[in-house]
């Protein structure tokens, strides 16, 4: 990941074999759960040497120094996950070995936050249209429950206090899913993020902190793959999380607080 370094111990990751859908209407896949700890597992395939977290090259060394440039944080793609110790940056939780995650046809992506006093990581998976119709349609039906991408839950990790959309959070780990309409959506923040991006249910909802709204906008540019892109305030106090699918497009506010 050229863009993120972890600080912290080891990493490790742990797998399990489970089996379960890759996107909300398409075809099931076998994989195995990939769940990500700090501490010796008896399977591990991979530990990761602690780094300083930076986001994006010119970030601040942990805890302060210069304010990196304003600019629009290109997403990468995540080919395993990772975690940083407790009082760190949580990575991209993943579900599937390193092999089963590049095969994928919705590949997982992260995207690099920054705001006042703090970083954040945004995990998805990005399905692509591949021919069909996506908004308002089997891909993404209006007024029902949608996961913001594909596989595993679309997660959002903040290393401090923030406001996402309006929300006000705590730092730590939380994933987002929204209830798409054709004049406003409804976003959601669930501190729920360690699975399988559906089902969506009653007991996932149980667990969430807040939801905002947003009204979509229409580009005349298609595009093909969901992409999340970050365009930082000057001085990185905050920014705008955009989300673009098709020729639809949505603004989120990340502010520290």
């Amino acid at each position: 990941m050229a863009s993120l370094a972890i600080s912290g111990g080891p990493v490790i990751f742990a797998l399990a074999d489970r089996r379960d859908p890759e996107s909300l209407h398409g075809p099931g896949d076998a994989f195995a759960e990939a769940r990500v700890h700090t501490r010796t597992e008896k399977t591990m395939t991979r530990i990761f040497k602690p780094l300083c977290l930076t986001v994006i090259a010119t970030l601040a060394a942990c805890g302060g120094g210069e304010e990196a440039p304003e600019a629009s944080q290109p997403e990468t793609e995540v080919p395993g996950a990772t975690s940083a110790s407790s009082g760190g940056l949580e990575g991209c939780y993943l579900q599937g070995t390193m092999e089963e995650a590049l095969a994928r046809t919705s590949p997982i992506k992260e995207l690099g936050l920054v705001y006042q006093g703090g970083a954040g990581l945004l995990c998805y998976g990005a399905p692509s249209a591949r021919g069909r119709r996506v908004m308002d349609a089997q891909v993404v039906p209006y007024d029902a429950l949608w996961r913001l991408g594909a596989n595993e839950a679309t997660g959002i990790h903040l290393t401090a206090p923030a406001s996402v959309g309006g929300v006000e959070v705590d730092p730590g780990s939380y994933s987002m899913y929204a209830l798409p309409g054709e004049g406003q959506w409804q976003f959601f923040l669930n501190t729920n993020f360690e699975r399988w991006g559906i089902p969506i249910s009653d007991e996932v909802r149980a667990t969430e902190v807040g939801s905002f709204t947003a009204v979509p906008e229409t580009a005349d540019e298609m595009v093909e793959t969901l992409t999340f892109s970050y365009e930082a305030d000057p001085g990185n106090a905050g920014g705008t999380i955009v989300m673009a699918w098709e020729h639809t497009r949505l603004r989120i506010p990340l502010a520290g607080r």
